[in-house]
């Protein structure tokens, strides 16, 4: 005997509201898709990056720093000792110029930047100084030709990616856009420094350009020349006060101004040497004092403060002082005098 089938049920068919509430939901989904992947095209790197530096942060202390180097020459029990003990343990960016270490040899100081970093536990924290025709031809000038330029931000980029996952500052040639008007160079210094950028944005990577301080350029005029650089998707925003004097409060007004001129750009305050605020000298003056530690204050436009110039290490040579960078005793014991 035959066995009948099974009943086939009859599928009501869809509601012609409910196919048009489908695709309507669709396209909105594929449009909101499409919006996410022009935002991440516009800010970059940014938007696949860790948490940003914020209070709270704290950068490498570099065993290769001036200070750390310097404590090996120094006799114990002496005030040049105690001073450059204390600064060689502080926190402080790294400065990476073609001086200290050259192409060949910068990838493997970002590789011991990155291992110390996962050591501590920390952020790494670097200063980018090699741009051709640096400061002018001042205390500190030097730096690369056009080509080598190239391929030495090149391999500090390679250093930067081989770090991963570990969140990493970069402060871009301080003094570079402010320094560009008296220079009569600022076309070819927006030139060289969006190709810097280029090379230098990634993951997890926070660049901030130069911002000047609160007692040299106009914000106006600060801001017309950051707007210049025209990467907004690859920069975080803009530093101030670096190897300045000038006391936070100052800095924060000014980063402010300068923020709203820039539609909400970030910065971060090097409050390295700013205890006692300036005298409206710039180059070893007297009577001045280490700062706010690093990672201590911050507010909506500041993501924070960071010690970038080394303390005890020369302006210049000036008010005493031996060559721009070089280790000064006398230096670290004045910005020290007060410490406990």
């Amino acid at each position: 005997m035959a066995v009948a089938p099974a009943p086939v049920r009859r599928r009501r068919g869809i509601p012609r509201w409910l196919v048009i509430a489908f695709v309507v939901l669709a396209a909105s989904g594929l449009l909101a898709i499409l919006a996410a992947i022009g935002w991440i095209a516009t800010w970059g790197f940014q938007m696949l990056s860790a948490r940003p530096p914020a209070l709270g942060t704290t950068i490498v202390v570099p065993d290769e720093s001036k200070a750390a180097k310097a404590l090996a020459t120094e006799t114990p029990g002496t005030e040049e000792y105690a001073a450059t003990e204390y600064l060689a343990a502080q926190p402080t960016a790294y400065w990476l110029t073609p001086e200290e270490d050259p192409i060949g040899d910068v990838f493997g100081r970002m590789t011991h930047l990155a291992e110390e970093a996962r050591d501590q536990d920390a952020t790494i924290a670097v200063v980018v100084y090699g741009l051709p025709g640096r400061d002018c031809g001042n205390f500190s000038a030097g730096g690369l030709d056009e080509p080598d330029y190239v391929t030495w931000t090149e391999e500090i980029a390679a250093g930067l990616r081989a770090a991963g996952d570990l969140p990493k500052i970069v402060v871009l040639e301080p003094d570079s856009l402010a320094l560009a008007p008296e220079c009569g160079n600022v076309a070819e210094r927006v030139e060289q420094l969006r190709g810097a950028i280029d090379r230098l944005a990634g993951p997890n990577t926070w660049i901030y350009v130069d911002g000047g301080h609160s007692s040299w350029l106009p914000a106006e005029e600060m801001a017309g020349l950051i707007s210049q650089l025209d990467r907004a998707g690859s920069i975080r925003g803009f530093a101030t006060n670096v190897s300045n004097y000038n006391h936070a409060s100052e800095e924060f007004v000014y980063a402010r101004q300068l923020s709203g001129l820039l539609d909400g750009a970030r910065a971060v305050v090097d409050t390295s040497r700013s205890g006692a605020g300036s005298n409206g000298e710039w180059c070893n003056p007297r009577g001045r004092l280490i700062g706010e530690p690093g990672g201590t204050l911050a507010d909506d436009v500041v993501d924070t403060n960071l010690w970038i110039k080394p303390p005890g290490e020369s302006d210049g040579e000036c008010n005493g002082g031996p060559a721009a960078g070089v280790w000064w005793p006398r230096a670290a014991i004045e910005l020290t005098r007060e410490v406990d």
